[in-house]
């Protein structure tokens, strides 16, 4: 078992952690700092407004933090998440007394005495952007999912909630609910919260899974991740309010809704807590986001054809883009792999389509497999009329209507005159030589 704040040592001790030296401001400020070190691991604990808070972002910002995690290899992630997917395991259900999570706790709440970050300048107000929500139903049991959170009062928030399984529970439960949100909670848990899973498939035993997790039941009945740095006891309201302008996974700002007023009732805390602030639209949400969907794209295409790999791209803002790597046996694999990828992500807008050669993480060797191999007028499908992502400002704004792209990339199995084979070198110590 490891948690988010024993990774952050980890990385201090390999050297991988950026410690900013300077005070910053929640307001727009840390974010900025974020920003500019996209790609680094932060940690910070000087706050202005809040003296004393203690602020990691960029945590989990490429695969190889995640693997470095784990403990395994880059190839070895994405069966290691379909395996936990496949085969969910209970966690261990502790006391109050011992979980990390309850060693602070009080219901006098007051959401301006935490780091709760400003990101934007035209967001709407200050964001929980990596919290994680338990909600439990009579019937479904444990649902697991990310909501951003805006902060419209000293207890009052206003969350983003999709027409799926939380709001599902919401009705069932006649519009309010108790449930519980967690902040600074381990990698397994938040992989595993943002995947999408049938309704009644508990998050956390994926999660478990994934890497043993301990569990504590909080004073309302919700049961969380013990080991978590903060959890927060909310009730979800019929009263509705506006959220946003707020920045999301495609870098441009969302609309503002009507949304669910949610009160905070109590909060609990390790002594010294690490808040973890997720950067909107930075490459930590995109890994969060987009690669909990390589595991669906997976297994819709493996129906088709032998699939060896997918990677959900950054570039495509790890969501609308993907290029998916497979053993082709048929002329017509490639295509098949096409359609199967679409509907493994039905957000998915563009997917590119490789043969094993074809490292599918280096965007250069994609490039060089579509200008080798492919020919617009036969290796292009397009597709009219689909329904998209709310996330694409491309698409109608309304309907979500989009068009889809599918590239096969694919070399021909039988070859007439043309040699489609990538060259090799001889493998050497380049030390030797210098």
């Amino acid at each position: 078992m490891k948690t988010f704040r024993d990774f952050i040592d980890q990385l201090k001790h390999s050297g991988k952690l950026v410690e900013l030296k300077k005070g910053a401001s929640k307001h727009l400020e840390l974010a900025g700092v974020l920003a500019a070190l996209d790609g680094k691991p932060v940690y910070t604990e000087k706050i202005r407004e809040n003296e004393g808070a203690r602020v990691a972002g960029n945590i989990f910002c490429s695969k190889e933090l995640i693997c470095e995690y784990f403990g395994i290899k880059k190839d070895e992630l994405l069966p290691k998440f379909m395996h936990a997917i496949d085969n969910p395991t209970k966690p261990k259900l502790i006391e109050a007394k011992d979980a990390p999570v309850m060693e602070v706790s009080g219901k006098d709440v007051d959401l301006s005495r935490y780091p709760i970050l400003f990101h934007a300048e035209k967001d709407g107000g200050e964001y929980f952007s990596s919290a994680v929500v338990i909600a439990h139903d009579k019937e479904y049991g444990r649902n697991c999912s990310f909501h951003r959170m805006m902060v419209i009062g000293k207890d009052l928030t206003v969350w983003r909630i999709l027409h799926r399984h939380l709001e599902a529970f919401i009705e069932r439960s006649g519009g309010e609910l108790d449930v519980a949100f967690v902040v600074g909670a381990p990698i397994n848990v938040l992989l595993a919260a943002a995947t999408s899973t049938d309704i009644g498939k508990d998050e956390l035993q994926i999660a478990n899974a994934m890497m043993p997790l301990r569990t504590v039941k909080l004073p309302n009945g919700c049961e969380v991740p013990a080991d978590a740095e903060f959890a927060f006891e909310a009730k979800i309201t019929k009263e509705m309010h506006d959220e946003g302008p707020f920045v999301d996974l495609t870098e441009t700002y969302d609309i503002v809704r009507s949304q669910r007023v949610v009160k905070i009732t109590a909060v609990h805390h390790r002594k010294d807590p690490i808040y973890h602030a997720l950067l909107p639209g930075g490459l930590e949400h995109k890994i969060l986001m987009g690669m909990p969907r390589e595991p669906t794209i997976y297994l819709e295409v493996n129906k088709v054809a032998k699939c060896l790999g997918v990677n959900i791209t950054p570039g495509g803002c790890s969501w609308l883009h993907a290029v998916v790597a497979i053993e082709k046996k048929n002329e017509d694999d490639g295509k098949k792999a096409i359609e199967a990828a679409f509907r493994g992500h039905k957000s998915l807008k563009h997917a590119v389509i490789v043969d094993d050669d074809i490292d599918i993480y280096n965007p250069m060797e994609v490039e060089w497999a579509i200008a080798t191999r492919v020919q617009a007028d036969r290796g292009v499908v397009v597709k009219a009329g689909e329904k998209g992502s709310s996330l694409d400002p491309s698409a109608d704004p309304n309907t979500y209507d989009t068009a889809k792209m599918g590239i096969d990339a694919t070399k021909p199995l039988v070859v007439k005159g043309k040699n489609f084979t990538k060259a090799g070198w001889m493998e050497v110590d380049v030390g030797k030589y210098l």
